[in-house]
């Protein structure tokens, strides 16, 4: 009886921290032959136990395969990482973290050495790597052409979502959600001050929390289609006028709890200049352009 196989693309990595070695892993337990290289070789150890061919040299590990995927420090690290290798004919995917400029730039970097180029943003942490249904992902953004070459490939550690041919696109949008998340930590952290020296224990505020966070979520689709009109008054249920009169009373309680404002007063202070220039009516959306340079 004839057995049907498919052959599993050959995948080199460089750079073995905890997200590479997680990706490592993945890729071997779905029978991807993996060559691998860190510049700390004892990392390499585990994954050769588990499979994976362990290069002498990032130029070595390059010439092992035609995807060579880059998951380093941060992007002065990819450039001295490949400063040695013939990059010729190489599809380099780099998911090290880096600004929409940096991804940009590298992508030229590596068209001039004769690569084909992804710039990969993960939106996952280590634990997620080869589990779906924690619903880690990747963005990508460059050659679409490229993308779709290895989607199987890049898909087999996480999710991927492919965001345009601008390389720096995936970055942006990485970066773009990575600040939303902070903005969201720095009004938990301030819940969680307010409350802090009173008798009240923070795991009963932390389920009201996470519920109202997600009945909130949902504003962003709001803010997008107003983004989009250019009507920054449609919809609107609390006008900006409405919400900048409550502001002083979430100053005081901060006062009165013996709690620092200042993760909260740069917002309100954007919040009272964009009403002193008339905007009212809006809703608070118009914040987002006085952030726009």
């Amino acid at each position: 009886m004839a057995q049907n196989t498919v052959e599993k693309t050959s995948v080199t990595l460089l750079g073995l921290g905890a997200m590479g070695s997680a990706l490592a892993r993945t890729w071997l337990a779905a029978g991807h032959p993996l060559t691998v290289w860190n510049r700390t070789p004892a990392r390499s150890a585990p994954l050769a136990a588990e499979g994976a061919r362990v290069a002498d040299s990032a130029a070595d590990a390059v010439a092992a395969s035609t995807l060579v995927v880059v998951c380093l420090l941060d992007d002065a690290s990819v450039e001295e990482t490949l400063a040695g290798t013939d990059l010729a004919g190489r599809d380099l995917v780099n998911l090290t973290t880096s600004t929409p400029a940096e991804a940009r730039a590298r992508a030229e970097w590596a068209r001039e050495r004769g690569a084909r180029y992804l710039d990969g943003g993960i939106m996952a942490v280590p634990p997620m790597i080869g589990v779906p249904e924690a619903g880690g992902y990747v963005f990508y953004s460059g050659s679409g052409e490229l993308f779709e070459r290895h989607r199987e490939t890049l898909r087999v550690p996480a999710g991927t979502t492919y965001v345009g041919e601008d390389a720096g696109f995936a970055a942006l949008h990485d970066v773009a959600l990575l600040s939303a998340m902070y903005g969201m930590f720095a009004g938990a952290a301030h819940a969680f001050a307010l409350i802090r020296k009173e008798d009240i224990d923070p795991t009963s505020l932390a389920p009201l929390l996470a519920d109202w966070l997600v009945a909130m979520a949902p504003a962003v689709h709001q803010t997008a289609d107003q983004l989009r009109s250019g009507d920054y008054t449609k919809g609107v249920v609390s006008s900006l006028a409405m919400q900048v009169a409550g502001t002083p009373t979430f100053l005081r309680t901060a006062e009165q709890q013996g709690v620092s404002p200042e993760l909260l007063s740069p917002y309100f202070a954007l919040m009272r200049r964009r009403l002193a220039e008339g905007s009212g009516e809006e809703d608070l959306t118009g914040v987002i352009d006085l952030l726009v340079r």
